[in-house]
């Protein structure tokens, strides 16, 4: 017979009231919602995710293309970026996907080493110069609007060779790249995302490198990031914000982490600043700098080890004001809510030092959240607080949902439940809006299947689906491409929107 204390009875009924009031409150109006004027939907891309053409027309080896090919492979199937979807050839199909699904815009990456094959501004690769303003005017003539992230995942492996984001120097290195992409491209792209997620860029053991170095090379890391945006920023500011008029801001991966009971809520808001908050606070809040549960937390750890200072490096006055202020908007890469606690079973639970002992908290994702076919969960309140925590506590940013989407490992084209995600996280972004958040555009994540890192070709996020088998890598719609491009034609949310997948998507009217 199973026995439940009192206590974990407790824990239990605290989770479960809080999704279904959660729930309820986000689902209670079944009737079409009106996205505001002006809002705009998109869906976006990664260089070395879609690209291909790894080692052609003068591109040079990136840290992934590096890590794809090592003997013996530490990747799912042995899978590499090496064709991927094969859009240096195909950009022109992927325009007309997007004319497909109106998209107003399209957000994509632009690889460091297509551009500087050396790492460095000394020589400009014209071939990878071509391909990107082909893409730009290409997109430009169906008034498609470019969104350029200029670091996405694949940093030069000659670089990454001298240290990489540790080396202080990376700062520099990065906004002399930023610089050259301001230059070729500024005049037709308005909108720069200087690095796309900067948790996972420093937190990816097997991508950067240094898996035994948890608690010193992240913080490293992370200091450099935020310095080299800051210095990316300045650099538009001051040479080409006059003449360009565009913006610049940073994409931060964002999750909810939901206390498991009222006394875990201190639990929660340390997994909050230590995951997101390490980049979010510096570049929003009032103050700049790390976040001060950071600053403290790691301080007193590292004395207790036995360093003498701190393992979190220090922001000087002129870092600290060169990164504070250094955004035109806050953009929000947001997938997964996670039920976090502390409690004496975390001690001992972490290698010491390290970034998960340093925060201290433990997170877990509910059976009864998890998908069969998914490693996604549909918690669309997590979102909601997500977006609502955001505009309480820094200021009411403007928001760019950057990614959103729905990871699925089942084949074929018929993905309802990606459908009733994107209906639910639409539902919950619009109660935020409704509440005065200032979210002003959302991307879907992702445009078509591709390579999805450490899980390779097994992750589908597309809402196209690609055959990577027959050769021609055929990009097919799915359920959810007719969904989205509903929304995108009416500009309305209306859940009970069932598409019609008998009529091409290019034939719709």
């Amino acid at each position: 017979m199973l026995t439940i204390d009192i206590g974990t009875m407790r824990n239990l009924l605290l989770i479960l009231c809080a999704i279904a009031l959660s729930t309820a409150e986000l689902q209670e109006d079944t009737q079409p919602r009106k996205f505001p004027d002006g809002f705009l939907f998109g869906s976006a891309t990664s260089a070395y995710q879609i690209e291909g053409a790894w080692n052609v027309d003068g591109k040079s080896e990136s840290i992934w293309d590096h890590i794809t090919h090592r003997i013996p492979c530490v990747l799912s199937n042995c899978d590499t970026g090496d064709v991927a979807a094969n859009s240096y050839y195909l950009y022109k199909r992927d325009v007309e996907m997007m004319r497909e699904l109106g998209l107003d815009f399209y957000r994509f990456s632009i690889s460091w080493t297509r551009i500087l094959p050396t790492g460095f501004p000394d020589k400009i690769n014209e071939a990878g110069k071509n391909y990107y303003n082909n893409l730009i005017d290409e997109m430009l003539k169906y008034n498609i609007t470019p969104m350029v992230t200029l670091y996405h995942g694949d940093l030069p492996q000659k670089l990454q060779q001298i240290g990489g984001w540790t080396n202080p120097e990376v700062s520099n290195w990065f906004s002399d790249y930023a610089r050259v992409a301001f230059e070729l491209f500024g005049d037709r792209v308005k909108y720069w995302f200087t690095i796309n997620e900067p948790k996972e860029t420093c937190n990816q053991d097997f991508a950067t490198g240094f898996k035994d170095l948890s608690g010193i090379a992240d913080y490293l890391c992370a200091k450099h990031v935020l310095v080299a945006h800051g210095k990316a920023y300045e650099i538009y500011n001051n040479e080409f914000r006059a003449s360009q008029n565009g913006n610049v801001g940073i994409v931060l991966s964002a999750m909810w982490y939901e206390p498991e009971s009222d006394k875990d809520i201190e639990a929660a808001e340390d997994a909050a600043m230590f995951e997101w908050g390490q980049f979010i606070h510096p570049i929003f809040s009032e103050t700049g700098d790390f976040p001060n549960i950071m600053k403290e937390r790691i301080a007193n750890r590292s004395a207790e080890q036995g360093f003498p200072s701190s393992r979190l490096p220090k922001f000087s006055p002129e870092e600290v004001a060169l990164v504070k202020g250094s955004a035109d908007f806050c953009g929000l890469n947001h997938y997964y809510t996670f039920i976090t606690y502390r409690n004496e079973s975390i001690n001992g639970l972490y290698e010491s030092p390290s970034y998960h002992d340093d925060m201290n908290v433990i997170t877990y994702t509910p059976n009864d959240w998890k998908n069969t076919e998914s490693a996604s969960t549909n918690v669309p309140w997590g979102f909601y607080k997500l977006l609502t925590k955001i505009r309480n506590d820094y200021g009411n940013p403007p928001t760019y949902i950057t990614e959103n989407g729905f990871d699925s490992m089942a084949d074929g084209i018929v993905d309802d439940n990606r459908v009733s995600y994107y209906k639910s996280y639409l539902n919950a972004m619009l109660d935020a809006i409704s509440e005065g958040s200032d979210i002003r555009l959302y991307t879907a994540w992702s445009l078509m299947d591709n390579f999805e890192w450490g899980t390779g070709y097994k992750s589908k996020y597309g809402l196209y689906e690609v055959n990577y088998t027959s050769g021609k890598f055929e990009r097919v719609p799915r359920k959810s491409a007719y969904f989205y491009r509903n929304v995108l034609k009416t500009r309305v949310l209306d859940i009970n929107f069932e598409p019609d997948m008998s009529v091409p998507i290019c034939e719709e009217n």
